[in-house]
């Protein structure tokens, strides 16, 4: 039985991720920090499925600013893989905290990967890089050979750590990759991400519980894709014979207004009737246009983007008026 450590599992893509090893016969081992209310919902179903309660999925308490517990993490859990997906990942909020930002997402990172030296144990690493790393871009669509401009404290960070990777697997051998993704969404996602914020609204709004939707700027264009499907080419990346970095991507690009249009209209609502616009969800550096390249990904790995746009959107509507209805997300979302 393989075991898989993951960083960030309480987050959308570790909830994934989780589901998808634990399919595979994986012993999954997850990273939490500690906090004053439960933060693990997004998990909570794995402890009610009989072919794990508990047997196979293990939590322990940590913090990627805690080298010392993350050495003692690995040295004693021994992973085959690891999947590094926790970080301060609000691109806004970066610009409002940028030096805890750096301190997760930058140095976590490096944290990490001298942890995973120092215990010397052979496990293959892959870092979450981002599709923000482009920023102000230097040629569309982007593929893993476009130079990083990136445009927030975030993507800096993200910067940082994608070069760190790289840094050790050519320094130290170690089995390092990156998965430069860009932007996946699902019901699972953080309700302050302006796609799930969205969502979420137009459900409200449906139902009555809510008349307005305060968003920035409507004209950002950004490629979205299926976050479900986006952990499996994590672990094909992990699966071949030599580390390399690769994008993840649909090769589309739409705008915000475009999705606010097709939620909307999904509910049998028209977004201008409740979206207003508020300067302070403005990002003081915009990255105005994403559109990854998956290619190589498609070539090497056998992955591709099934559920596009359209698709997205509408499925996370429905998702969010059953969770505005019962208060839960529906079993298969």
């Amino acid at each position: 039985m393989k075991k898989a450590l993951i960083t960030g599992i309480t987050g959308q893509d570790g909830s994934y991720l989780a589901d998808l090893l634990l399919e595979k016969g994986y012993e999954v081992h997850g990273i939490i920090r500690r906090a004053s209310t439960f933060n693990t919902s997004r998990i909570d179903h794995l402890y009610q499925d009989p072919h794990v309660n508990g047997v196979r999925l293990f939590l322990h308490y940590g913090d990627l600013s805690d080298s010392l517990n993350l050495t003692r993490l690995i040295d004693r859990i021994e992973p085959e893989e690891i999947y590094h997906l926790g970080a301060q990942s609000h691109v806004r909020v970066s610009f409002d905290i940028p030096e805890n930002t750096g301190d997760i997402t930058a140095l976590g990172t490096i944290r990490i990967l001298e942890a995973l030296r120092e215990a010397q144990v052979p496990a293959r690493f892959y870092q979450a890089s981002s599709s923000e790393m482009f920023g102000k871009v230097q040629e569309v669509p982007q593929t893993e050979r476009t130079p990083f401009w990136p445009r927030s404290p975030y993507a800096v960070a993200k910067v940082y750590a994608y070069w760190a990777t790289v840094n050790y697997r050519e320094s130290y051998g170690l089995y390092a990759t990156n998965g430069i993704l860009f932007n996946h969404e699902s019901p699972r996602r953080g309700e302050t991400f302006v796609t799930r914020k969205i969502t979420r609204a137009v459900a409200r709004i449906k139902l009555g519980m809510q008349k307005e939707l305060y968003l920035g700027n409507l004209d950002a264009k950004r490629d979205w894709g299926y976050a479900k499907e986006y952990v499996e080419g994590m672990w094909r990346m992990l699966q071949q014979p030599e580390a390399e970095d690769y994008v993840l991507a649909t090769n589309e690009t739409h705008s915000v207004r475009e999705f606010c249009e097709i939620a909307f209209a999904h509910a049998g609502l028209h977004w201008e009737d409740h979206v207003k616009y508020d300067k302070r969800y403005e990002r003081p550096a915009e990255v105005e246009l994403l559109i990854g390249d998956y290619s190589k990904a498609k070539a090497k790995l056998g992955w591709e983007p099934r559920v596009k746009f359209d698709a997205l959107t509408r499925l996370m509507v429905d998702a969010d008026i059953e969770f505005a209805r019962t208060g839960r997300l529906p079993p298969s979302a």
